[in-house]
Order: structure tokens, then C-alpha cells, then sequence
């Protein structure tokens, strides 16, 4: 009798763990572009603390990599680009709906700390031996791109062809650019500015106004999203004063 006593006091036991796992509260899946990493941890929390119980499940990557994994039924709840075409393509399948402009960005050359190809301006980047890019297949590469090709005219018709050929590297995603000049591995990198402003390991070189290009960053509701509601709230609180004051602290402009 003892023994089956305690048998059912065990299965009681397993009972009330797993009635504590159902009901925990609603996760709320958002896909976001690398460049976004820092802002959206901290309005993670903040959401959070606004809303008991919800738990926000952040996925970071490129934005193409991103569109990719929705289009291939990928469970998630709200999308963040860093360019519109890969936010455009989901919008013409009637995969995404909601669409808002979430904020802009910009580009800048960064740098080793001791900087040893002695680049001070953009004009030097053709100094660099060992340069890293996005590939062009991701947001950040398509805009240096179009930088360079607007450089050609201000800095000369080689200015374009001298700084592609000391490419050594081409990445997928912002954070990988990053990370090759942080690790010693490359002279230069052209990345967005909010990731130069996010490391201690590098310095920022701007690219000037004339030849910038203005990054922005869509945002909107997955239609098969399987918490839309908190979508959508998710959507209002990151275009409040208050999430786009987080944005700002973390170098983005507003859209």
C-alpha cells in the first residue's frame, strides 16, 4: 500500500510540473536583421516588463537568410529587413502585411584600434589590403555598392575598381563584416554605423554625406503569424517615443 501510495504521489508530482509548463504565458517570435541586435535586446525587455507573461523570442540574421526561412513557413510572428526589397518580395506573396518604415541607417568605413593601413578618411580606403564586404545578396553589400559606384565620379573613375580589388572576403550578414576587422583578419570593412557604434574593438570612419546612402528598415506583421495581436502590438511599441528613443540610443535615425 506505502508503494503505491507513493507511486501516485509521484505521478501527482509529474502532473502538476506539466500543468506549469501549459501555462506559461504566449512567445512572441520576432525575426529581425543583424544590424538590429542590440536595439531590439534592450525592447525585448522592455516589451516584456510592459507585458507580463509574454516572451519574446528574438531571431537574428541577414535579412534575405530571414525572408528565406518565412517564405518556407518559418514560424514567425513579425519581420524586421534592413532594406525594403527583401520586406517587398513577402509583401507580393501575401506573406506579410502591416508594413511601417521602423527607422534608417547608415554606412561607414571601420577600422582596426591601431589601424594599420593608416586609413583617416574614405577617400584612403584603396590603402586597405584586405577589405571586407557584404555579399550582394545582403542589404549591407547592396549599399556598398551603391556607394562606391557614386564615389567613381567625386574620387575618380578608379576609385571603385581599386577598392573592390582588395576584397578579400565577402559575408552574408553585418555582424560576420564586423567581426573580420575585430579579429584582426582585415584592414578595413564597411558596415553599418550602428555596429561600428556598438563595438569597443574598432574605429569609424564616415563616409561623407554626399556619397551616403540612406538605410531603411521595414518592419511589419507576418500573415500567418501565430500571435498577430501581439504582433501588432509589438509593431506599435517600437514606433512609440519610447522604442524609437532606443533605436536612437543605439545610432538609428528615425525613419
Amino acid at each position: 500500500m506505502s508503494a503505491r501510495l507513493a507511486c501516485f504521489a509521484l505521478v501527482a508530482l509529474l502532473l502538476a510540473g506539466c500543468g506549469g509548463a501549459s501555462a506559461s504565458g504566449p512567445t512572441l517570435q520576432v525575426y529581425a536583421a543583424s544590424s538590429l541586435t542590440e536595439a531590439f535586446r534592450d525592447l525585448e525587455g522592455s516589451f516584456e516588463e510592459a507585458n507580463p507573461g509574454v516572451d519574446v523570442a528574438l531571431t537574428f540574421a541577414g535579412s534575405q537568410v530571414l525572408r528565406l526561412q518565412i517564405e518556407q513557413g518559418a514560424p514567425a510572428d513579425v519581420f524586421a529587413s534592413a532594406d525594403p526589397e527583401h520586406m517587398q518580395r513577402l509583401l507580393d506573396a501575401g506573406l506579410a502585411v502591416e508594413r511601417a518604415t521602423l527607422a534608417s541607417n547608415a554606412l561607414v568605413v571601420i577600422v582596426p584600434l591601431d589601424n594599420p593601413a593608416g586609413i583617416e578618411t574614405f577617400a584612403d580606403l584603396p590603402k586597405a589590403e584586405r577589405l571586407v564586404v557584404g555579399s550582394d545578396h545582403v542589404p549591407v553589400g547592396r549599399y556598398t555598392r551603391d556607394v562606391l559606384r557614386r564615389a567613381s565620379g567625386p574620387l575618380g573613375s578608379q576609385f571603385e575598381a581599386d577598392v573592390l580589388a582588395s576584397v578579400v572576403s565577402q559575408e552574408n550578414n553585418v555582424r560576420q563584416v564586423r567581426a573580420k576587422v575585430e579579429l584582426g583578419e582585415a584592414d578595413a570593412a564597411i558596415v553599418y554605423r550602428t555596429d561600428a557604434v556598438a563595438s569597443e574593438r574598432v574605429r569609424m570612419v564616415p563616409v561623407p554625406a554626399n556619397l551616403g546612402v540612406r538605410a531603411t528598415y521595414p518592419i511589419a506583421v507576418v500573415d500567418q503569424a501565430g500571435q498577430p495581436d501581439l504582433a501588432r502590438r509589438w509593431l506599435e511599441f517600437v514606433l512609440s517615443e519610447r522604442g524609437q528613443a532606443t533605436l536612437r540610443r543605439h545610432g538609428f535615425v528615425d525613419p
